[in-house]
């Protein structure tokens, strides 16, 4: 009976030093895009949605228009864990920004994105754009890139198709937040948190004068408010 103790007093004291996104993952939560698309469920903002299919399952497309674009799940709170997802931009210059956001409180929220045209570019300071940490309202993208240059933004090993599916799957345990890409072992991206935000709501992201596609989202350690 000892030993079983010294087990479990193990396997505890294991489970502190492990992500929150693995003790967590049976709590997953997987929107039906379908819905959002016919105004059923989340919330849009700033952008028209459309439907369409991905190897059988759906697929929400953002039209293009000035400012940022939301689709979000205002009644899905999410404090550490993982989000996966599946997105595709294109390779033109300033008219791609894809990603999602996340810990949204009223209007602030910290986001993930990507720059598909800058995957594969010429020259090697736009391909270290690629993928980008932002915290809204107060640290936008040029103010993080101003003050702390190649610190919240970094380039993606091996690069992607900029035309094609990227699988994000984005880890927070609070402060730190790590981005994996196209199921890499190693990050592309690991920062520190800005905001003091520790959990909210979660939505998929566009930049401005972007469009973009997105599917297959699973939020795990996620709880539903309603």
């Amino acid at each position: 009976m000892k030993k079983l103790g010294t087990i479990f007093v193990f396997v505890a004291t294991l489970g502190l030093a492990l992500p929150q996104a693995v003790l967590s993952q049976a709590k997953s939560f997987e929107p039906n895009l379908a819905n959002v698309a016919a105004g059923k469920d989340g919330k849009v903002v700033n952008r028209a949605v459309t439907l369409s299919d991905k190897d059988g399952k759906p697929i929400l497309h953002f039209d293009e228009r000035g400012g940022e674009g939301l689709a979000l799940w205002p009644d899905v709170d999410f404090p550490n864990g993982t989000i996966e997802f599946d997105v595709r931009g294109k390779d033109v210059v300033q008219q791609s920004f894809v990603g999602i956001a996340f810990h949204g409180v009223g209007d602030a929220y910290d986001a993930v994105y990507f720059r598909p045209f800058n995957f594969r570019a010429g020259d090697r300071s736009a391909q270290s754009h690629a993928v980008q940490y932002v915290s809204m309202p107060t640290y936008t993208w040029d103010r993080l890139r101003g003050e702390h240059p190649g610190q919240y933004e970094k380039s993606i090993e091996p690069a992607p198709d900029p035309n094609s599916w990227v699988h994000a799957r984005i880890v927070i345990a609070y402060p730190k937040i790590s981005v994996f890409v196209n199921h890499a072992e190693t990050p592309s991206l690991v920062v520190d948190q800005l905001s003091d935000r520790k959990s909210g709501w979660v939505g998929f992201w566009v930049g401005n004068g972007s469009g973009g596609d997105f599917a297959n989202l699973k939020i795990f350690s996620a709880t539903l408010k309603r």
